[in-house]
């Protein structure tokens, strides 16, 4: 037998791609987690800006409303959430692509729901089209373009819930499940404040009470991220860094 020694940089050029790709998958899938401290901070920076702005009794959404003095910076941030939204649902779908058809599905509703989200703010439209009147300055009627687009940012958000909830396990299926369910719970409560609202009316407990609701979302995004990066594939780059100096044998001319 003939005793043939395999290169250890050859063993290392065949490694790097691998490595890359898990580098990348890493970045795509902590932009889940991103995307949601982005939130919370542009939800608690934005209402510090806004002069008389109550956390307690005004919906997120006037924070970005049409002449709001905290709307450029809202603008701003939110472009960057949903741009990270729709990179994390990139990750989501690839991580998928091995076979977890419910995490393709999860994807790809992230990946729209982050293209929706970036509507009111590349100009695509018409940049105050998708944007809610200061309170008392509207009405259901002339706010029904942001009641719309809000309406269709939370059903493709439920549904990428439910189908997370049969991608990884029965762990993260109860806790799917149940932040599902409090999300639409906490959000049929919010329902009856949008005709007070647009009348500019008192609501108390309405920042509260819908704050409480989307915090429980974007808990349920980042620790879908932490979940997929704990559980992300590394098998290729053991695959390729294994046994680097390892030696093949062949036959010796002649012998069998």
């Amino acid at each position: 037998m003939t005793t043939v020694p395999v290169s250890h940089g050859a063993s290392q050029h065949v490694a790097q791609p691998a490595r890359q790709r898990a580098a990348l998958q890493t970045v795509l899938l902590a932009c889940g987690v991103g995307s949601s401290l982005i939130y919370i901070a542009t939800d608690v920076i934005g209402g510090l800006i806004y002069p008389g702005y109550s956390f307690f009794s005004q919906a997120i959404s006037e924070l970005g409303a049409i002449g709001a003095p905290s709307g450029r910076f809202v603008d701003a941030m939110f472009l960057i959430y949903n741009l990270l939204v729709l990179v994390f649902g990139i990750g989501v779908f690839h991580t998928g692509s091995r076979g977890n058809r419910a995490l393709r599905v999860t994807g790809a509703v992230l990946i729209a729901f982050g293209t929706v989200g970036l509507f009111p703010a590349t100009g695509i439209v018409e940049p105050t089209y998708f944007k809610m009147h200061q309170r008392g300055m509207g009405d259901v009627g002339t706010d029904a373009p942001h009641i719309i687009l809000t309406a269709v940012l939370v059903t493709l958000w439920l549904i990428a819930m439910a189908a997370a909830a049969f991608a990884l396990g029965r762990r993260f299926r109860v806790y799917s499940l149940g932040t599902l369910f409090a999300v639409i719970l906490f959000g049929s409560l919010t329902t009856p404040y949008a005709v007070r609202i647009a009348a500019g009316q008192p609501t108390p407990w309405f920042g509260v009470i819908e704050r409480i609701d989307v915090y429980i979302a974007l808990l349920w995004m980042a620790l879908l991220g932490i979940a997929l990066l704990r559980r992300r594939p590394v098998g290729d780059v053991r695959r390729a860094t294994r046994r680097p100096s390892a030696e093949l044998s062949y036959p010796a001319p002649g012998r069998v």
